[in-house]
């Protein structure tokens, strides 16, 4: 009889942890669930205005960076949940190395762009160039530098007459555009008390002097916002690089106790 009780009770032990265990597949069904919310969003826009995609605005496209985004999380996290629910160790492996890459990955993004700042402007200034040369092409893309104008009161990466890149408010006398020398009415100041958004108030401002042009629209780029926004907002960025950071660290180190905890389960049987 007791050897009886000692035999089932060592058919049920389990040096896997089931709290680890269901705890990592809810983290990783979680954010599977939400990678496939992003690609949704993503093919939708994209499909909403395939007839008037650009090829050259792919690399910029709101829509194609979502799918792209939505679809990496789909298969990290698709990885992990299966990987913890059957407790695989292959698809646990597959899903710690590619939260670990995406986590260095970001790492040394954010290192370059510390240590090397001059360099990361530059960058993201030709950047922006691309994005304002289409301004006009893609619906999605023009919404969203509105938004980042309107919000951050800035207009233009360096200054103003960066919309002068864009073929529409190009400032050159050959240039039969009637938006010639203007810029969009995201970089208007709004006046006090205005109801109705006055979509030509930036016409003709590329033609100004720079202290006239600041009258009516943001005196302020883009770039030096940011810069401006990120120094005052320290505590801001710190709190949402922590929160980027702890779910990937979290995944990593999760996985990584239950491929342990399974491999010490398949020693004990052999």
């Amino acid at each position: 009889m007791d050897r009886q009780v000692s035999l089932t009770t060592t058919e049920m032990f389990s040096f896997v942890n089931p709290w680890i265990r269901y705890f990592l597949f809810f983290f990783s069904f979680l954010f599977w669930v939400f990678s496939l919310l992003i690609v949704a969003i993503g093919v939708y826009a994209k499909v909403q205005k395939a007839t008037d995609a650009v090829r050259d605005t792919f690399v910029i496209d709101p829509a194609v960076i979502l799918i792209v985004v939505g679809v990496v999380m789909f298969f990290i996290t698709f990885c992990g949940c299966i990987g913890a629910l059957r407790e695989n160790i292959r698809l646990l492996k597959i899903f710690s190395f590619s939260l670990t890459l995406v986590f260095l990955t970001q790492m040394v993004i954010a290192i370059l762009g510390f240590f090397y700042s001059d360099q990361t402007r530059v960058t993201l200034g030709k950047f922006v160039k691309k994005a304002i040369v289409h301004y006009r092409d893609d619906l999605d893309l023009q919404n969203l530098m509105d938004y980042i104008q309107k919000e951050f009161k800035c207009c233009g990466w360096s200054n103003y007459t960066d919309w002068s890149w864009n073929l529409y408010f190009n400032c050159t006398p050959s240039n039969p555009s009637n938006e010639r020398c203007a810029v969009p009415f995201s970089c208007c100041t709004p006046l006090p008390g205005e109801t109705v958004i006055n979509t030509m108030c930036g016409f003709g401002v590329q033609t100004q002097n720079h202290l006239d042009a600041t009258k009516s629209i943001y005196p302020v780029g883009c770039a030096d916002r940011a810069v401006i926004w990120i120094e005052s907002h320290l505590l801001l960025v710190g709190a949402l690089t922590l929160g980027l950071a702890l779910p990937q660290i979290a995944g990593i180190v999760l996985s990584q106790i239950l491929i342990s905890e399974i491999q010490e389960e398949i020693g004990s049987v052999m």
